[in-house]
């Protein structure tokens, strides 16, 4: 993160603290935040469109977000060197949070946000705040408050709404909510209808995140994302690396985002949070402007837009050096075009984990099942996830997950740990029936079944931890690890009917190169009660017996309930009478 000059000063030697600053660690109750949120943004109704609700809130709440750290560290900074070390830029930069100005902070804000002039006030905030740190050039709305005129008092009461969130809680936990995507996705959601546009593909749920980056472990090299949206995919790799005590100075960020406002979003979310990435000059068409062509990346984790129609004239691509060897994909889906984009930009033992329709493990629309059985022959597909419905905010269409990998061999792979030879072995995960709903309409994967998924992936990849693992930093952490190592290496891979099963390419060959999981897992075994045939038979037929006997009785009243009332049945025209 670079500021411009203002006090510096050597760091001075610690004094004697006389408190201690703690960081709040109680997470907030933030299922259904959004909607306090858009019930706020929507009495802006008629001072603004309804499309330009997610811009207002998520400027306010980056606002906020980078204020409430400037916060803690002041904090931090009086209790451990004293007052007249708050103003020096420097130590708010050792610990990647950006120095503020008075009238740039969100205390400012909520302060004046019952006058007149608060709409000023917030871009003159926005503005200080990008001058004064050019990691954030060209990331921020300019005069974008002032221009569209909003209520004041409107606007007032989203502050009011915003102020109550907090946004800093538990944020180095693995489970902390892409605050800025999250919102984003929302209210994307809420306007996808009348703005045409497709759902998922501007921020990906945390637990298909998550489930990626567990499942590629980006120790150390190069990180990227053709489609990288609001950034969530760089923030959770990072998280990965931390959260197993790797360092996050061996990674590199590149990405590259279509839609210019959720480029900005994209360099605010990782601004926010320190991380340093190379997103390109300019937003733009990865096909058309790749803005890094030379790229070879060690990881590559995606979510691309689902089935993207007309992404090229019949005319264009056609001899692109990324599909050369492969059949052309078609223009009518991307599907294949952004499969065959990541596979040609993949390191030599590089490894790529990304979302797609489920219709991409079987289609063979246009020639996708071609280059399907193409990418299958080259022996680059690691292992296939099938995911359940309803976990994304805006689309139920069914996805999964493909793994894809440039070095099957296991011995030379990059990164710290060990592998064995998988050539010519494909792994297949059938997770449709796992994760949890949260609401009325939307699913996520829980923490114990993104652990089942990665263990089974890991120990069918025969993984084994080397010595150059980093040293964990308490005693708690090496005991869990060393549990952990231990049980990988005592447990083997075993297929499970129903949920995973390792399959060759002879099998995949006899399925016509289909790569949906159902196909080769097969059905759950069936739990023997251990109660004999003829035994279980002759209990449920003597209930079977007892309902029809019941049935009867309950006929009979009815009939006579019936010609009480002068209904009884009639026989040959005459009237039937059984009392």
């Amino acid at each position: 993160m670079e500021t411009a000059p203002k006090k510096t000063a050597t760091k001075p030697a610690t004094k004697p603290a006389t408190k201690k600053v703690a960081k709040k660690t109680t997470k907030q109750a933030q299922v259904g935040f959004e909607e306090s949120l858009w019930d706020a943004a929507n009495k802006l109704r008629g001072s603004v469109e309804s499309a330009e609700y997610k811009h207002i809130v998520l400027s306010l709440i980056f606002l906020k977000f980078i204020s409430d750290k400037f916060e803690v560290r002041q904090k931090a900074i009086i209790a451990e060197y004293g007052d007249e070390y708050i103003d020096m830029v420097d130590f708010y930069a050792m610990d990647n949070v950006f120095y503020l100005p008075e009238d740039a902070r969100w205390s400012y804000i909520q302060a004046n946000a019952k006058q007149g002039d608060i709409a000023v006030k917030i871009d003159t905030a926005l503005h200080g705040v990008e001058k004064n740190n050019k990691s954030l050039a060209g990331a921020l709305p300019d005069n974008y408050f002032s221009r569209l005129g909003l209520d004041a008092s409107k606007l007032s009461a989203l502050i009011d709404t915003i102020n109550n969130i907090d946004t800093i809680a538990n944020q180095n936990e693995k489970t902390e909510e892409d605050l800025v995507g999250r919102v984003y996705e929302y209210f994307l959601g809420k306007f996808a209808a009348s703005e045409g546009k497709g759902g998922g593909e501007f921020y990906t749920p945390k637990s298909i995140v998550t489930l990626i980056a567990d499942m590629i472990e980006p120790f150390e090299g190069k990180i990227y994302d053709p489609c990288c949206g609001s950034g969530g995919m760089f923030v959770q790799s990072l998280k990965f690396i931390n959260s197993h005590n790797g360092n996050q100075k061996n990674v590199s960020i590149y990405g590259q985002e279509y839609t210019n406002t959720t480029y900005k979003l994209a360099k605010m979310n990782l601004a926010v949070r320190g991380i340093s990435g190379n997103l390109g000059d300019i937003a733009g068409d990865t096909f058309f402007k790749d803005q890094h062509p030379d790229l070879k990346a060690d990881y590559i984790m995606a979510n691309p837009p689902f089935n993207q129609k007309q992404w090229r004239a019949d005319n264009e691509l056609v001899d692109d050096a990324r599909w050369a060897g492969y059949p052309t994909p078609p223009t009518g889906n991307a599907n294949y075009a952004w499969i065959m984009h990541m596979i040609s930009k993949l390191s030599e033992h590089g490894t790529a984990g990304f979302v797609l329709a489920n219709g991409s493990m079987s289609s063979n629309t246009s020639g996708e099942g071609d280059i399907r059985q193409k990418i299958i022959e080259n022996d680059l597909v690691d292992c296939m996830i099938a995911l359940p419905g309803q976990l994304f905010y805006t689309t139920q269409i069914p996805v999964c997950l493909w793994f894809i990998s440039k070095d099957k061999k296991g011995n030379n792979e990059k990164g710290l740990l060990k592998r064995r030879d998988r050539q010519g072995e494909t792994l297949f995960i059938d997770a449709r029936e796992m994760g949890t709903m949260v609401n009325r309409t939307l699913k996520e994967l829980t923490n114990d079944d993104i652990a089942k998924i990665t263990q089974t992936y890991h120990i069918w990849r025969g993984e084994e931890l080397t010595t150059e693992t980093a040293k964990p930093e308490s005693a708690d952490k090496e005991q869990s690890e060393n549990k952990e190592q231990s049980a990988n290496k005592e447990q083997e891979y075993e297929d499970v009917a129903g949920y995973c099963k390792s399959a060759t390419l002879a099998d995949i060959k006899a399925n016509d190169y289909v790569l949906t999981p159902g196909r080769y897992v097969g059905a759950a075994d069936i739990a023997d009660d251990g109660i004999p045939f003829e035994t279980k038979m002759s209990e449920l037929s003597q209930t079977l017996y007892s309902q029809m006997n019941q049935a009867d009785e309950l006929d009979n009243a009815i009939r006579k309930n019936l010609q009480a009332l002068g209904y009884g049945e009639e026989r040959d025209g005459a009237k039937r009478n059984d009392s």
